[in-house]
C-alpha cells in the first residue's frame, strides 16, 4: 500500500478539521482508495490548537525549512490565508518538490500563474478544490466532469456569508446592518466583513472558476464587482411582489463578443434554481454544448465541508502520478486576444421617488426611450414624503451603458431621484 505523507500549515477551523478528517478516516481510506495518508508533519504557532487536537509533539514542526525538508513529507496543505507568508510557504514547498493543496481562494487569484510555473520546475503538483464554494467539487466537475463541453455559461452564489444575510433580509424582514451583526455573532461574517459584502471575496472565486471553464486566464481585474451593502427591505420587498428573490451573483459568460464576467446582487425570477439557494449554503449553475444545464448544491464554508474538499485532492494527488495543470496559458494577465465584455446585456430593476404630478412618467419613460431601453413593467407605490410616489420599474434587457447614461439623465431632473439599480437576471 502506498502511503503518503501530510504536512498542514495552519490548524485554525479548516486546518483544524482536515486534520480530523484525515486521523478519523484514516482506516477508510486505506481500504477504499489503496492509500495510507498519515500527517507527520504540521506549523502552527497557537500551542492551544495544537493541544486541542491532541496532535503529538513529535510531528510539531517549528519553522517552514524544517517542513520542506523533510522527506517524509509528500504533500504540503497551506490553510493559512492571506498572500503574505502562505505565499512564501507554498513556493518554499514546491521549489523543494512537494505537492501543494490549499484552499486560499485569494492566493490562487493572484498569484497561480507563479505557483503553477514552481510546480512545473519541480515536478510537484498544484490542487485547490477547496479554495472556491467550500465542501461543493466544482473544479473537480470542471476538470474532469464536463470537460467534454463548451461552457457558455456560468452563474453561481458562492458566498455564504452574503447568502446568509439576504436570506435573513427576505425571510425576517431586517434591515442590512441588523443582519450583519447577527451574522458577526454567529461567525458567518468577519469582524471586518469587507471582503464578502463588497464582493471580493465572490470575485477571487469567479476568477479562479471562469478561467478553468473558459480556457484562459480571466484576472481579478477583469470583473465587475457590486456589492451589497446598499440593499434595502424596500427593494426586497418590491422584488418579492414581483415575484424575485434578490441574490449576489457570481455570472460568467463566455459570447460571440468576448468573455463577460460580473459579480453584484441581482433579482433572480423565484421559479430558477438558484432562486431557492438559501442562508450559508452556495449553488453553482453550469450550461454546456453538449451537457446542457448542471447545477451543483452544497454548503459553501466550514471546517468539515472545506476539509472534505482538500483531503480529496490529497486523495487525488496521492493516486495520480501524472500532475495536470493549466489547460491555458496561466500568465499574470489575459491573453492579448481575449475580449472582455464591460457594456453587457441585461434587464434592470429601478426605484425612484417622482413628483406625484401628471407628466413626471412620460418625461421619465421619453429619457428611457432615448435610450432605446424599454419598460417591461411599471408599478407606482405610496411615499411617506408629501406630494411623492414611489416608481418601481423593471426593464427589458438592455446595455449597461445605455442604462446609466438613463440613470444619469433621470437623476439631473428636479422631478425624480434615483434611490436603486439592480440587475435582473432570467
Amino acid at each position: 500500500m502506498k502511503k503518503v505523507g501530510i504536512a498542514i500549515l495552519g490548524l485554525g477551523v479548516v486546518g483544524g478539521g482536515t486534520y480530523e478528517i484525515l486521523k478519523e478516516h484514516r482506516e477508510f481510506y486505506q481500504k477504499t482508495q489503496d492509500v495510507d495518508l498519515e500527517v507527520v508533519s504540521v506549523l502552527e504557532l497557537r500551542r492551544d490548537r495544537i493541544e486541542a487536537l491532541g496532535i503529538p509533539e513529535d510531528v510539531v514542526a517549528s519553522n517552514i525549512a524544517e517542513v520542506v525538508s523533510d522527506p517524509d513529507v509528500n504533500i504540503v496543505v497551506e490553510v493559512m490565508g492571506g498572500v503574505g507568508k502562505a505565499r512564501e510557504f507554498v513556493l518554499d514547498a514546491l521549489n523543494a518538490g512537494k505537492t501543494v493543496v490549499t484552499s486560499n481562494k485569494e492566493l490562487v487569484c493572484k498569484y497561480s500563474h507563479e505557483l503553477e510555473r514552481a510546480a512545473k520546475r519541480h515536478n510537484a503538483g498544484l490542487y485547490f478544490e477547496a479554495s472556491c464554494v467550500g465542501g461543493v467539487p466544482i473544479i473537480r466537475t470542471l476538470l474532469d466532469g464536463v470537460q467534454a463541453n463548451h461552457i457558455s455559461s456560468m452563474m453561481g452564489i458562492i458566498n455564504g456569508t452574503t447568502n446568509y444575510i439576504l436570506t435573513k433580509m427576505t425571510n425576517d424582514g431586517a434591515d442590512y446592518p441588523d443582519v450583519l451583526k447577527e451574522a458577526q455573532a454567529l461567525g458567518y461574517a468577519e469582524a471586518d466583513p469587507t471582503a464578502d459584502v463588497e464582493g471580493f471575496d465572490a470575485a477571487y472565486k469567479l476568477s479562479i472558476l471562469s478561467s478553468l471553464a473558459f480556457h484562459t486566464k480571466v484576472p481579478f481585474s477583469k470583473i465587475f464587482r457590486e456589492g451589497i451593502t446598499t440593499i434595502t427591505q424596500d427593494d426586497i420587498s418590491y422584488g418579492k411582489e414581483l415575484g424575485y428573490s434578490l441574490k449576489l451573483l457570481a455570472i460568467g459568460k463566455q459570447t460571440e463578443e468576448g468573455i463577460e464576467v460580473r459579480v453584484h446582487p441581482a433579482f433572480i425570477k423565484r421559479e430558477h434554481p438558484l432562486a431557492s439557494v438559501n442562508d450559508s449554503f452556495n449553488a453553482v449553475y453550469l450550461t454546456g454544448d453538449a451537457v446542457d444545464d448542471v447545477m451543483l448544491y452544497g454548503r459553501g464554508a466550514g471546517a468539515l465541508p472545506t476539509g472534505s474538499a482538500i483531503v480529496s485532492d490529497i486523495i487525488y494527488a496521492a493516486t495520480h502520478s501524472e500532475n495536470k495543470y493549466s489547460t491555458f496559458k496561466n500568465n499574470a494577465t489575459a491573453e492579448k486576444d481575449v475580449k472582455f465584455v464591460s457594456n453587457f446585456k441585461s434587464a434592470y430593476y429601478l426605484r425612484l421617488t417622482v413628483d406625484d404630478e401628471a407628466g413626471v412618467l412620460a418625461k421619465i419613460a421619453a429619457v428611457f426611450g432615448r435610450q432605446n431601453i424599454s419598460i417591461q413593467e411599471m408599478v407606482q407605490k405610496e411615499n411617506e414624503q408629501e406630494g411623492k410616489a414611489t416608481l418601481v420599474l423593471v426593464t427589458h434587457e438592455t446595455r449597461e451603458f445605455s442604462l446609466r447614461s438613463a440613470v444619469a439623465k433621470v437623476a439631473s431632473l428636479e422631478i425624480a431621484t434615483v434611490d436603486s439599480v439592480l440587475r435582473v437576471v432570467s
